[in-house]
């Protein structure tokens, strides 16, 4: 190992800075990602937040047989259609870099 700047800080402490990198050489330099592996990554944070908003927003409202009776036909077909808007996000044109995410229905 490579030290430097070492310096007392009283009598039993030392401080200094170790050059791990050079006493090691099975340690690997960084090597930032590459565009696809970029690009996946982003793809795998957008299907993430897909999926919280289907379970926490979509899914307890169309997987409730009594809270779909009560809405009417066109408010159903609303929630069904951005269920489905999310589920297809991934084949949008721009995805992952740029996504159009679909309107909650009120």
């Amino acid at each position: 190992m490579n030290y430097r700047n070492a310096k007392y800080l009283d009598g039993a402490r030392i401080n200094c800075e170790i050059d791990a990198m050079a006493a090691d050489p099975t340690t690997a330099s960084y090597v930032p990602p590459t565009q696809a592996e970029r690009d996946a990554m982003q793809e795998n944070d957008i299907r993430i937040a897909r999926d919280s908003i289907l379970a926490n927003s979509v899914d307890p409202v169309v997987s409730n047989p009594l809270r779909w009776a009560g809405m009417s036909a066109a408010t159903q077909a609303a929630w069904a259609a951005y269920r489905q808007a999310l589920l297809d996000i991934s084949q949008q044109s721009g995805f992952p870099h740029n996504v159009a995410w679909p309107t909650k229905p009120e």
